[in-house]
């Protein structure tokens, strides 16, 4: 998930490799978020919530479950699903993002447990531990093994536990810029996508150490069956067409009615895809 500003290679870089340079480049974001206006660190240590509507209805009521945040970067969600009553615990491949998310949870005073690991490769102390587990915005396009993600998602949810995934939609996900409309990332998956746009879809201008990435494109058939795939039992799949938060980076314009909208030729276009899942019991 990039501004609009990336600049996409076709052909996959030399080593080191997707993990290794997705990894450190998420590690010089976990270094600079968190004063800007989309993570407003501020905001959430003075009792505000960070959590979107669209995850915000699948999930449901969360008070007592143990609830698994994927990829859950500096912490920001994670304290905002605890402070409403989760056990919750966020997972990260960062060093730094997880060392930020416990000083946040330190911060605020909120019961929230963070553990540093790939999130293909979950240890043993989190599977079947949860009744519900939480991906959003911007998640699977760092995935390049889509259906080993959605296997490990299922392995953490007890029998009859749910996977709630709100992510940005894949037609929008192809979008460099809307006036003129150009499109500069594939719809469904074409392999390794290299990326070395500067700055970060929180704050263009930031000054991010390592801006080279590489990231997958995944259609919304791809997701769907990705999950099914892993036993999950599809309950919910719906397209946002409007939303409070553009979270590319300001690609679109905020409405009269402070709502945000893909216009084109006098349509709404999708922006997100929200997904709920359940484990057999």
């Amino acid at each position: 998930m990039q501004d609009k500003e990336r600049r996409i290679e076709q052909e996959p870089g030399p080593s080191p490799g997707p993990a290794a340079l997705n990894r450190a480049h998420w590690e010089a974001l976990a270094r600079v978020h968190g004063q800007d206006e989309y993570y407003d660190e501020d905001a959430v240590v003075g009792g505000a919530s960070s959590l979107h509507e669209p995850e915000l209805a699948l999930a449901g009521a969360v008070a007592g479950l143990d609830l698994l945040h994927l990829q859950c970067h500096i912490g920001h969600d994670t304290v905002s699903w605890a402070r409403m009553g989760a056990r919750a615990t966020g997972v990260d491949f960062s060093a730094a993002a997880v060392a930020r998310a416990r000083e946040l949870a330190a911060r605020t005073g909120v019961d929230a447990r963070f553990v540093e690991a790939d999130v293909l490769d979950l240890p043993g102390e989190l599977h079947r531990a949860f009744d519900l587990a939480v991906a959003t915005y911007g998640a699977l396009c760092w995935i390049g093994d889509l259906p080993g993600w959605a296997r490990s998602a299922a392995a953490a949810l007890r029998p009859g536990g749910r996977l709630v995934l709100v992510d940005l939609h894949p037609l929008y996900l192809m979008v460099a810029s809307v006036d003129p409309l150009v499109l500069d990332f594939p719809y469904a998956d074409a392999g390794p996508i290299p990326d070395d746009s500067p700055g970060s879809y929180a704050d263009p201008q930031a000054e991010v150490a390592a801006t080279g990435t590489v990231q997958w494109a995944h259609s919304l058939g791809e997701v769907v069956t990705a999950v099914a795939g892993a036993g999950l039992r599809v309950e919910t799949l719906v397209e946002h067409v409007e939303t409070d938060t553009d979270h590319r980076g300001g690609i679109l314009e905020r409405g009269a009615d402070g709502r945000v909208r893909w216009r084109c030729s006098g349509q709404d276009l999708p922006i997100l895809f929200g997904l709920a899942a359940s484990k057999p019991a």
